[in-house]
């Protein structure tokens, strides 16, 4: 994926899929510690401590008839790239949280890409479910929470 705003998207896929109602997207880049954490948190099915370990496995997938589950082993290796790591953290009935480290400064960390579309898309795309997204850069925070939206 060429940006970080694919893999955001890839998430939530991910997260609708395992059919949650409430899909949370966070980038903090944090100039002073050359840091910049992506996390996407669901309310969905989760996956038992096995699958949530064996989740970033690129032969390794929760969807059926599927064998291989690409996503997250791709962000984990854009992670690794820039000097960062991936987190799953997951319970059954519970939900998932993936969050991703860079070294913000690295040569070949990802470009954060259209997030701004991204967001759009998946709103658009999934009226039902409430997506809240946060952006901090420094003193500036940015936050959308569809469940305060008005929709007709």
């Amino acid at each position: 994926m060429e940006d970080l705003s694919l893999h955001l998207l890839d998430l939530a896929e991910n997260s609708i899929r395992s059919q949650a109602t409430r899909i949370e997207i966070s980038l903090v880049e944090e100039m002073e510690r050359d840091l910049l954490t992506v996390r996407v948190k669901d309310n969905g099915k989760g996956m038992d401590l096995d699958a949530a370990g064996r989740a970033v496995d690129p032969f390794f997938s929760t969807k059926p008839g599927k064998k291989v589950g690409l996503g997250l082993a791709l962000l984990a290796q854009a992670a690794r790239e820039a000097e960062g790591a991936l987190e799953v953290v997951s319970k059954p009935g519970q939900g998932t949280e993936v969050k991703a480290t860079f070294r913000h400064s690295h040569p070949d960390r990802k470009p954060l890409g259209d997030i701004a579309a991204t967001i759009e898309v998946l709103v658009a795309g999934n009226p039902e479910i409430d997506f809240v997204f946060e952006h901090r850069k420094g003193g500036e925070h940015t936050r959308l929470d569809t469940r305060e939206m008005t929709r007709s």
